[in-house]
């Protein structure tokens, strides 16, 4: 690792921190700085602060750490496996599938009547639901890739499982009253709040699981820069390495998007933002690199949608697309070429 990644990395830990503070003390109600200090020590008298910092603030910011990690982490994997510029960690159909899940919980009662209207639509019951839907996907996406030696091929069939989850969706859309549809495209908008503590466990191991079995394909990932017959030649196993980085990202992607719903832009766009400040294509620098990257726009994202000192909440999808795609173009315009 040269010196000037070595400083990098320490300045954007740096950031990591003063954001993970800013995001924890801004909200609704403004909560001073030393207040936060206090109550992440256990040093603090004022209990209203307290309980808002450690109920609310604190799993929030955590969600969005590992929300905004693993989307770019897992949208770094996939441009790298199908080496397309334009891939992210919904380019298989898990998002999909996490969707129709979600959408056969809330709108499946406009279509099949009283078989779903007496199910009790729970938090759980939609995590649930988005889990299995992803799942489903994911099984069937790594069957496929058992048995298709071509990886583009992979790519467009996960196209086509999005396109046949979208349509589903949108017959149950179509069935479905009002009240239903609002509760659905809610669901839409992403939203890192309301994780108890309990939750929050559950979704970091899965999450832990995928960044792990992340780190272990880095020297995959670098071999299959330089094309299949390159990565043959050094004697990766092109089958397995598929296999892993296509299970970590789906971990990791479908985690997020059953507890934190589907997020946009962060995994298409932080791999490349990454890119441009980096100027290094090594894995080994990029996979922490893109971590660092992601936690930290996601907590700048999600201190904006809250409208400090204001009781709105912006959905966090709009913003994530509003803040980050224009830092994105001033990049790619003042580099003029797309690292990759």
């Amino acid at each position: 690792m040269k010196i000037s990644h070595t400083y990098s990395f320490i300045i954007l830990i740096v950031i990591l921190l003063c954001c993970f503070v800013l995001n924890i003390s801004l909200g609704s109600v403004s909560i001073p700085f030393s207040e936060v200090f206090g109550s992440l020590f256990g040093n603090i008298d004022n209990m209203t602060s307290q309980v808002i910092i450690t109920k609310v603030r604190l799993p929030k910011a955590i969600t969005a750490i590992m929300v905004g990690s693993g989307l770019g982490i897992s949208g770094l994997l996939m441009q790298t496996l199908f080496r397309n510029p334009l891939a992210g960690p919904f380019v298989l159909g898990i998002s999909s599938g996490a969707s129709l899940g979600v959408a056969l919980v809330i709108l499946g009662s406009g279509l099949f009547g009283g078989l779903f209207a007496t199910a009790l639509i729970s938090k759980w019951s939609i995590v649930i639901a988005a889990s299995l839907g992803s799942f489903l996907v994911l099984l069937a996406v790594l069957a496929v890739s058992s048995k298709v030696r071509d990886t583009m091929a992979i790519l467009i069939i996960g196209l086509m499982f999005g396109s046949i989850t979208a349509a589903v969706v949108s017959v149950l859309s179509y069935f479905s009253s009002a009240e239903q549809l609002q509760q659905y495209i809610f669901w839409g908008f992403g939203s890192l709040s309301n994780l108890s503590w309990e939750e929050i466990l559950i979704f970091f191991g899965i999450y832990s699981l995928g960044i792990i079995l992340s780190v272990f394909s880095i020297k995959g990932l670098n071999a299959l820069l330089l094309g299949d017959n390159y990565a043959k030649s050094l004697g990766l196993s092109l089958k397995s390495s598929r296999f892993i980085i296509i299970f970590a990202t789906s971990l990791i992607a479908g985690t997020i998007t059953a507890f934190a719903g589907p997020i946009a832009f962060i995994g298409l766009a932080i791999p490349h933002l990454t890119r441009q400040i980096f100027k290094t294509s090594n894995h080994k620098i990029l996979l922490p690199a893109v971590f660092l990257f992601g936690a930290i726009v996601m907590l700048i994202c999600d201190s904006i949608a809250q409208v400090p000192t204001s009781d709105y909440m912006l959905p966090i999808n709009a913003i994530t697309a509003l803040v980050g795609a224009p830092v994105v173009i001033w990049l790619l315009v003042r580099q003029r070429r797309m690292m990759f």
